[in-house]
């Protein structure tokens, strides 16, 4: 299985939305650690060399960076079909010849600068993609059908880019092997870069007819639909990654990433808040000072609620593990009712005549305490 190409953000060992000098930074250190002219014969030295190049190579030039963070390598590889654009072999767009680069940054090294070989297999850069659901569904979990727009293996060409009766002949430029070799004079003497051969794009073949559906790329843009099982607790804005679901990769690398974002409608009743569900229920004033039973809707159905005589407007009760299922564990948040009570807009006379006598039966020191101390701290207020 080929390797993974890592993304250039971690390959500098930065966080995505660094700054210029922070990348600066992180690249003269790294290329230090690794340069083959400070690790002659190192194998594994060169590769992570060559890696730290291509990563500073787009991440240094702002406008190959805000390609890579919109389009992952997708969209500074050229051999990415369909990509936003390329970031082309050997330089340091933005920041000059790269030759000029290690001058300045490391008073010169002498010798040969290998650049990745563009043969190599690479993986496919990862996709995104976003779905809506239902608040209900986020809380249950469901499967839904995506439409992903990604990069597949042509299947008029099979991937090889070229049409069926056309014939591949290897690049005269490069001799086949993708790259060539430049050469110029400094202070310090004869520097040499190897960079990606112009001729064949990296290729080291040269395709007489190029596929006409793929125009030679190998792959094609394709809708493809796919079911996911969504899980039970999934939040707004949260994102599952479906493995193998991104852009097929070029010379047999695997396949990138789909990140699937969920985005979660609101409910008229209920309001989450992590995995606790809340929600407001209101009752009649007869309810409130008799006390009654009452049907709550949860997000399973209606249950059953006995309120004490006497609820306030405002009070809060709790029912235990009627919210929302935590995803990583088999355990449950809970579902919080604030009660309201309606006050009647409109009464008949009758209706009118018996609240007053009801008022007026009332014992103000038992009943209307809260009333009473409020108007008794305005007594001392004005007093």
């Amino acid at each position: 299985m080929a390797e993974e190409k890592r993304d250039y953000y971690e390959v500098l060992g930065l966080q995505k939305g660094a700054s210029e000098d922070e990348i600066k930074k992180a690249f003269k250190t790294m290329a230090r650690k690794y340069h083959p002219d400070l690790h002659p014969g190192d194998a594994e030295a060169e590769e992570k060399f060559k890696e730290i190049n291509e990563a500073f190579g787009v991440l240094s030039d702002p406008e190959k960076k805000s390609r890579y963070d919109q389009f992952g390598h997708a969209g500074v590889d050229p051999n990415y079909g369909g990509g936003a654009g390329g970031y082309g072999g050997g330089g340091f767009g933005g920041f000059g010849d790269m030759n000029d680069i290690f001058d300045s940054i490391f008073g010169g090294f002498g010798g040969r600068r290998s650049q990745p070989n563009p043969n190599a297999p690479k993986r496919g850069a990862d996709t995104k993609v976003s779905v809506t659901i239902d608040f209900l569904e986020a809380c249950k979990g469901v499967e839904k059908t995506v439409d992903i727009q990604r990069l597949e293996r042509c299947t008029q060409c099979n991937g090889t880019g070229a049409d069926g009766n056309s014939t591949k002949t290897t690049c005269t430029v490069c001799n086949g092997s993708g790259q060539r070799v430049e050469r110029r004079q400094s202070l310090f003497g004869t520097m040499e870069s190897v960079v990606t051969c112009s001729a064949c794009s990296g290729k080291g073949q040269i395709i007489q007819n190029p596929c006409s559906k793929c125009k030679g790329a190998g792959r094609s843009r394709t809708k493809s639909s796919f079911s996911v099982k969504i899980p039970a607790g999934i939040d707004d804005s949260q994102t599952i990654r479906l493995t193998g679901k991104g852009d097929a990769g070029l010379n047999g690398g695997m396949n990138g990433d789909a990140f699937l974002t969920i985005y979660v409608k609101k409910h008229p009743v209920f309001e989450r808040e992590g995995t606790d569900i809340f929600c407001e229920m209101p009752i009649s004033y007869a309810q409130a000072v008799l006390g009654a039973e009452i049907t709550v809707p949860t997000i399973d159905g209606n249950v059953s609620y006995t309120i004490a005589e006497g609820t306030q407007s405002g009070t809060k009760f709790r029912l235990r593990g009627k919210g929302v299922k935590y995803i990583n564990r088999d355990a449950r948040g809970d579902q919080y009712v604030t009660v309201t009570v309606e006050v009647p807009k409109k009464l008949s006379k009758k209706q009118k005549e018996l609240l007053r006598e009801f008022d007026e039966s009332l014992d103000d020191e038992k009943n209307n305490s809260g009333i009473k101390g409020f108007f008794d701290k305005l007594k001392d207020i004005f007093d």
